[in-house]
């Protein structure tokens, strides 16, 4: 688990093992803190946290002790004054074909190879992955992708776009990447989401 004030959590499955229809507490979250971002881990996996204003950082989750359902977590990455997390994702070990793909609210995108991110001690400051300029506007998503999917971007307008995550460019990390979606009349993306063709709808 990841909150926007840059805590990281890990806990045991089994600790949510319950048919309560009221449901368990997952995390004690401070004040003025919230959930970002919850993954599934093999206790092998190094986990990525990323900002708005850009930055990013890869740690071993091995650094990342699990601990009860109630506790708060630990420092995930250190923030500049009003930054804040806006994604979390888990790297398989030896998913190389997979980069890092990172969506802004004026629509513009990228995808950076992972080897371009260099694994760090848990609690640093990270290190830049997209420049953010008032054209880009803020980064809104991350995801991990191979390739071979579709992903879709949300406007708060409710303007949808769907493309091929193959023909997004693969751009270093200091890049402002390209223009995905053009955002009208003030409209911001706010969501992104991977499509698998295993997903889609069987049609008759």
């Amino acid at each position: 688990m990841a909150t926007k004030n840059g805590l990281i959590k890990k806990t045991a499955l089994k600790e949510y093992d319950s048919s309560r229809t009221t449901g368990l507490l997952g995390i004690t979250l401070k004040e003025n803190d919230e959930l970002i971002g919850v993954r599934l881990t093999d206790g092998e996996d190094n986990v990525v946290l990323v900002t708005e204003s850009g930055l990013c950082i890869t740690f071993d989750e091995k650094d990342v002790r699990p601990i009860g359902r109630t506790g708060q977590g630990v420092i995930g990455i250190r923030l500049n004054e009003g930054d804040k997390v806006i994604g979390m994702e888990s790297i398989i070990a030896g998913n190389k074909n997979a980069t890092l793909l990172a969506i802004t609210e004026n629509g513009f995108g990228k995808r950076t190879e992972l080897d371009e991110y260099r694994v760090q001690n848990r609690g640093g400051r990270g290190v830049i992955t997209y420049k953010v300029t008032p054209k880009t506007g803020n980064v809104v998503g991350i995801r991990i992708a191979t390739g071979t999917e579709d992903v879709m971007l949300v406007t708060d307008k409710g303007i949808i776009i769907r493309l091929k995550v193959d023909e997004i460019s693969v751009l270093g990390r200091s890049t402002q990447g390209v223009t995905l979606m053009r955002t009208n009349d003030g409209a911001k993306v706010v969501s992104i989401e991977l499509i698998n063709s295993e997903d889609e709808d069987v049609k008759e």
